[in-house]
């Protein structure tokens, strides 16, 4: 169990979301089991982000429906924050639309499919020996997606996962994790994105509703392992007691 002494304080981790109703859903309730508080902050609703990581033992950027490619404000500071999180060599991790502000910040193109081509919905995916290297549970094969642009893999950095339409689908740089799907849905983020999201489901390459949820059945079980796992040892533990 964790310490719980009088001189316990539990770290925080900074959550970076997009949407006033947007949630860091099953990434936030792991780290909170793990005893870590979340400091979540909505550049894109007024919040500020920190000026240092000095008080956070890691980040997160989670995803939304803007593009790293827009020239808001708050789209520019948060893939300036992208170096800052590296300078400080703090655990940095991007999903989807994060992802891409960290290949943004290192240089790299993020782009729709040449041909118009989304992932929405459930695709394999064929892991690097880095990818199954990157915490003791071996990289998930299939895993939920929902986007339309992909990114290229920044020079230096360390590919974990190959796609088929998007070909670059996980990297790891430095302090940082690139992921372009989503390990934080859970069944009813599913049901959340599929119905407010339907029309998504129209465009070339995305699946229909009923496909989303079969692959739930079948795929979110291993996710969510890999998922724990990975937090678990993604920032270094809590100190424990026995």
């Amino acid at each position: 169990m964790l310490d719980r002494s009088p001189d316990f304080a539990p770290e925080k981790i900074l959550v970076v979301l997009h949407q006033q109703s947007s949630s860091a859903a099953r990434i936030g309730r792991m780290l909170l089991s793990m005893g870590y508080v979340l400091d979540e902050r909505r550049p894109s609703c007024g919040d500020c982000l920190p000026r240092t990581l000095d008080d956070h033992a890691g980040a997160i950027i989670f995803g939304g429906p803007m593009s790293a490619n827009d020239n808001d404000d708050y789209i520019r500071r948060e893939i300036d924050f992208v170096g800052l999180a590296l300078k400080s060599n703090k655990p940095l991790l991007g999903i989807c639309l994060g992802a891409q502000m960290i290949a943004r910040h290192l240089g790299e193109r993020v782009a729709p499919h040449p041909e118009g081509h989304t992932e929405i919905g459930y695709y394999p995916l064929d892991p690097t020996p880095a990818g199954d290297a990157l915490c003791s549970q071996q990289f998930p094969r299939h895993v939920y997606q929902w986007h339309k642009e992909g990114f290229d893999l920044p020079r230096g950095a360390d590919l974990l996962a190959r796609g088929g339409d998007f070909p670059i689908q996980a990297f790891k740089y430095g302090s940082a994790v690139a992921l372009q799907f989503h390990p934080e849905v859970c069944y009813s983020t599913i049901c959340r994105w599929t119905t407010r999201g339907c029309e998504r489901m129209n465009t070339p390459g995305a699946q229909d509703r009923e496909m989303h949820f079969d692959g739930w059945f079948r795929f979110d079980a291993t996710i969510a392992r890999w998922t724990r796992t990975f937090l678990g040892e993604w920032v270094a533990p809590q100190v424990a007691v026995a």
